[in-house]
């Protein structure tokens, strides 16, 4: 070809010596001048058609799988698979410029299909997140996985190009070394086999609420990559777990609270247990005047106010707004301490938010409290320093 592009430039007084650079110049300016026309023509004609086409569907996949960086990744391909058709023609076979020219264009293609490759994984996980079922697993590190495969397998074939050798050459040499690697890649591969065992199990999605002690986390999953989580407490620092340590280690996930629309009070009130006591006549009859023990019959004498107490409490909690009357409600007695009797309340708050838990959980325990005295129960308190004092003087020996 070089004989024909200068048979055409003899006119003009081109000597031999200056055949070599000018040749070069000719075919890097034919070459550039084609690649520059096919790109124009792909940026101009076909990413808008393309884009048309996906604006006018109904579903949404194609959007998003057809994102402008991926189109602009496939733009990049124009280039070397021109040079690649077109260097064969523009110098003789058996040429050592020929080689060396299409072993760097091979490189730069396997380079341009990498990039591609894991751009297209990024829209795959994000077309993932769009979907309903798979939209709170922990699929980013699995993606992560394959683009360091991908990455890994361009290297092998960029250096058997570099060497001339079968890549198979390469994957034997590596599997001698094989110990190295794995010691190399140690948390990577932990932390795919972690991924997938969180994701097959369904152990964790991103947005659960986790508590970790070992690794001071409490708060919501934030991101599930292949060799971190990202957990944002509630004090709205940062706490990373190694996926495979959420694993082999136990942690608490409040999933199944938030899912089931009602969040646990367990807590107990401790009764000074020489408070307890038969209530009298007129005791019983205030407390029905008041409408505190319905169900107390009339003849009832040896009456317990820590049992009036007890179904008061079972009934103002079935009656209450904003406890779930679709879950447990109890109060009952626990083992008697130095303390005082444990009467614990046990239910549900009527939704999982924390703030309206923590109130709906003050008010019910304020009204308790207040509420012990009508019984004529005391709460155990532990002596202060007033308590032995009467009048301003100590009193001692009694």
């Amino acid at each position: 070809m070089n004989q024909i592009i200068f048979h055409w430039l003899e006119p003009l007084g081109i000597t031999a010596e200056h055949h070599a650079w000018l040749y070069w110049i000719i075919i890097a300016a034919c070459l550039g001048m084609l690649v520059y026309v096919a790109d124009i023509l792909y940026q101009r004609l076909l990413i808008p058609v393309v884009k048309k086409l996906t604006r006018t569907t109904r579903s949404t996949w194609d959007d998003i799988l057809l994102n402008n960086t991926l189109l602009k990744d496939l733009s990049r391909l124009i280039a070397p698979l021109l040079i690649a058709f077109l260097l064969p023609v523009a110098f003789s076979k058996g040429d050592s410029v020929l080689g060396f020219l299409l072993k760097v264009n091979a490189i730069y293609l396997v380079a341009v299909i990498t990039k591609l490759l894991c751009t297209l994984f990024s829209s795959l996980y994000e077309l993932s997140n769009q979907q309903d079922r798979f939209k709170n697993r922990p699929l980013k590190g699995i993606y992560q996985m394959l683009k360091i495969v991908v990455i890994c397998v361009a290297l092998i074939i960029a250096v058997s190009i570099l060497i001339d050798k079968n890549p198979g050459y390469i994957l034997t040499a590596l599997g001698a070394s094989a110990a190295v690697l794995m010691l190399v890649f140690k948390d990577t591969i932990m932390g795919l086999v972690a991924g997938v065992q969180l994701s097959a199990n369904d152990m964790l999605r991103p947005g659960d609420w986790i508590s970790m002690p070992k690794y001071g986390a409490d708060g919501d999953v934030v991101e599930v990559t292949l060799t971190t989580v990202k957990v944002r407490n509630w004090d709205n620092t940062i706490t990373t777990i190694p996926p495979y340590a959420l694993v082999s280690d136990s942690f608490q996930n409040w999933r199944g609270m938030q899912e089931s629309g009602g969040r646990r009070i367990k807590r107990a009130v401790y009764i000074d247990m020489r408070s307890i006591t038969f209530c009298s006549e007129e005791e019983q009859e205030e407390l029905r005047r008041h409408g505190w023990s319905k169900d107390l019959e009339r003849d009832d004498e040896f009456v317990v106010n820590l049992h009036l107490f007890r179904n008061y409490l079972e009934d103002y909690l079935r009656k209450h707004s904003r406890v779930n009357q679709n879950m447990t409600i109890m109060v009952r007695q626990l083992q008697p301490t130095a303390q005082g009797l444990p009467l614990e309340l046990y239910f549900f708050s009527d939704g999982t938010q924390w703030v309206p838990y923590e109130h709906l959980q003050a008010e019910i325990f304020e009204h308790v409290f207040a509420m012990l005295p009508a019984f004529k129960l005391r709460v155990f308190q532990s002596p202060m320093g007033s308590d032995f004092v009467k009048g301003g003087d100590e009193v001692s020996g009694q």
